[in-house]
């Protein structure tokens, strides 16, 4: 079983930084995409940013330039950083992995984190 661990979330003033982290354990054999997402109260939950395995990042376009996606594929980790916050970036924020488990397999499952709330206000 795999499971993603994220941290980092918490309250910061508008124009404050934080960085999300998120750390894969479990019966994994690679990790392809790691990505975020985030759900605001009321609203469905939306794509943030993804990052593959070769370490191409993909974000919405309305989050370049104030996010940055990295990681670390020896300890599977995935951090996002948060730059410039926005009290419309409040929302839960939620880790997800694509995987394999042996190398033999053509099979991939997906793992989402717990979630992680930031909160933007004054």
């Amino acid at each position: 079983q795999v499971q993603l661990v994220e941290s980092g979330g918490g309250l910061v003033q508008p124009g404050g930084s934080l960085r999300l982290s998120c750390a894969a354990s479990g019966s994994i054999f690679t990790i392809s995409d790691m990505g975020w997402y985030r759900q605001a109260p009321g609203k469905q939950r939306e794509l943030v940013a993804v990052i593959t395995s070769g370490g191409s990042p993909n974000y919405v376009d309305s989050l370049k330039g104030r996010f940055t996606i990295s990681r670390d594929n020896a300890n599977n980790t995935v951090w996002l950083q948060m730059n410039s916050l926005k009290p419309d970036d409040t929302a839960v924020y939620y880790c997800h992995a694509v995987y394999k488990t042996d190398y033999y397999s053509r099979v991939q499952y997906a793992v989402w984190g717990q979630g992680t709330q930031v909160t933007v206000s004054s």
